[in-house]
Order: structure tokens, then C-alpha cells, then sequence
């Protein structure tokens, strides 16, 4: 199995197929894309790889099998090693956990382009909008909701590390970036994400590399 994955300091999709592989427990060789660089587009048509996802990251490659989308990947190493790796046992949290990771996947549009992923970053917003507030607030009830009806076995969302987790990830990120002020559960939540050996392994790689895409890098 290969997975490509785009720049760790800015992909936010390639952040959580990387964290669903890894989840996985399944051995993958991992190649990284700068995307949005200069020669992307060219890039792009040269690599067999990245097809047929047209240069969409995350992608991974099981032998003749070619799975791109966050979602589909996580789907795919479930099926392969067991649904319980990923998703609570217990019916009523695995619902509920199976709706925040499609919630996640297809909403919050203003978080994703106000505060877009730079995981070097450290940066205090002098302003944001009304749009990019409401999605924090649900971002937030969400947690609460999970915490407080299926957390009570660890400290993830559903208690132990799993599918939400992993698509909350880019998430827990951005509000370090952007030093997003949250009650005191979600703090608690998120130092639980940043301080889990994935985490501390995908900030470290993203900190060693050398590309900038500067339209995520002046955001103030």
C-alpha cells in the first residue's frame, strides 16, 4: 500500500487519511505532493499516481486498487482490518459518530476557508466572521455532545481514539493556529489530540518542511 498525501503543514484531507492508514495498524509507504507549488498543475498530469482522483489528496494505492477522499480511505482500511478499530461498538455512539464524521466531511465551509490548516502557525485573528463563529459554536456542541454521552471510557470523543477523532484532527489544529478561546472540556480534548504520538508525529514533519504557500501564511 502507498498513500500520497499533500504538504503536511496545509492539507488538512491528507491529515486525516494519513491519521485513518495509521489507525489502520496496516503498513504503507508514504509519498508526499507539494500541492499548490509551483509546478502542481504539470505535476499533476506527469504522475500516474495521482490519477484517477485528477490530483485530489489524499489517494492510496492498494495494489490495483486505487481509493481517493479522506472518508473512503478510513472506510476502506475498516473494511479491511474491522469496523471496530474505527467506530464505537456500542450502537446509539456509533451513530451518533458516524453523523459528526459526515457532518464534518460536508459542512463547515466558513472554519475551513477562514481558518485555513498551517500547523507551524501561531497567529491571534483580529476578526471573524459571524459565519466562521457559527461553525466553531457547533464544532464545539458537537464535542460536548459526544463527551458527555459517550466519552466516559478516555479522553476522545468517543472515549477511545476513532474514526471522529481522526476527522476532528485538521480541526483540533486550527484552533491551536488561530488561538481559538474554548471551554474548559475542549481544552482537555484537544491537549488529548495534540499530545497522541500521530499528532506529535505529523506536526514534526510538517515543521521540517520547506514549502510555503503564501495565501495560507498571511492570514491575520
Amino acid at each position: 500500500m502507498k498513500l500520497i498525501i499533500g504538504n503536511k503543514n496545509y492539507s488538512s484531507w491528507s491529515m486525516r487519511g494519513w491519521l485513518a492508514v495509521k489507525q489502520s495498524g496496516l503498513h504503507f509507504e508514504e509519498i508526499t505532493v507539494p500541492i499548490l507549488g509551483e509546478h502542481w498543475d504539470k505535476q499533476k498530469q506527469e504522475m500516474g499516481d495521482v490519477q484517477p482522483s485528477s490530483g485530489k489528496v489524499p489517494i492510496l494505492w492498494d495494489n490495483e486498487t486505487v481509493i481517493w477522499d479522506s472518508l473512503a480511505i478510513l472506510e476502506y482500511c475498516a473494511d479491511k482490518v474491522g469496523r471496530d478499530r474505527f467506530w464505537p461498538k456500542d450502537e446509539s455512539a456509533r451513530g451518533m459518530a458516524r453523523s459528526m464524521v459526515a457532518e464534518m466531511h460536508s459542512s463547515f465551509a466558513a472554519l475551513r476557508s477562514d481558518l485555513p490548516m498551517n500547523v507551524r502557525r501561531r497567529v491571534q485573528l483580529e476578526k471573524i466572521s459571524d459565519e466562521a463563529k457559527h461553525d466553531i459554536v457547533r464544532v464545539l456542541g458537537l464535542w460536548a455532545e459526544a463527551r458527555a454521552r459517550h466519552g466516559k471510557a478516555g479522553p476522545f470523543l468517543f472515549g477511545t481514539y476513532g474514526a471522529a477523532d481522526i476527522f476532528f484532527a485538521p480541526v483540533v489544529s486550527r484552533f491551536m493556529t488561530y488561538g481559538i478561546g474554548v471551554p474548559g472540556f475542549a481544552q482537555s480534548y484537544m491537549q488529548a489530540m495534540w499530545e497522541h504520538a500521530w499528532t506529535q508525529e505529523w506536526i514534526g514533519a510538517a515543521e521540517d518542511e520547506q514549502w510555503v504557500i503564501e495565501q495560507y501564511d498571511t492570514v491575520a
